[in-house]
């Protein structure tokens, strides 16, 4: 399983072969994993109501854990860790928070998020 942050998704929306093949990929299988707050940032930076639909569209079809809790969890998590003096905000926090309770590993190009990522939490396509 992995989750794939708001910096993947945004190449593949654009159409980049160099992520839209492999995302394809692991849509198809249902081996991708999100959290609202994602597309949330997608939703936020959609240039039109056709983008709003697609990005709907994939957010209505995604695998899904509960996050009940998650972003306490997520503020104790950054608090501990220091994240946020090392340039990750808490939306990062709980995408990390969410991999580790779920055992999911994370695709991003975010190299703040990187940075602070145990590497058994990287994907690496």
């Amino acid at each position: 399983m992995v989750l794939i942050d708001t910096s993947i998704w945004i190449e593949f929306l654009r159409g980049n072969e160099a992520y839209f093949s492999h995302v394809s990929e692991l849509l198809e299988s249902g081996n991708v994993h999100s959290v609202e707050a994602i597309f949330a940032e997608l939703l936020q930076g959609a240039n039109n109501k056709r983008e709003i639909e697609i990005i709907t569209q994939y957010w209505n079809n995604i695998n899904c854990f509960n996050e009940k809790g998650l972003w306490i969890e997520s503020g104790k998590f950054s608090y501990e860790k220091k994240l946020y003096s090392k340039g990750v905000g808490i939306i990062d926090s709980m995408i990390i928070a969410y991999a580790i309770r779920y055992n999911i590993k994370i695709w991003s190009l975010d190299k703040k998020l990187l940075s602070v990522l145990e590497k058994s939490l990287i994907y690496k396509p």
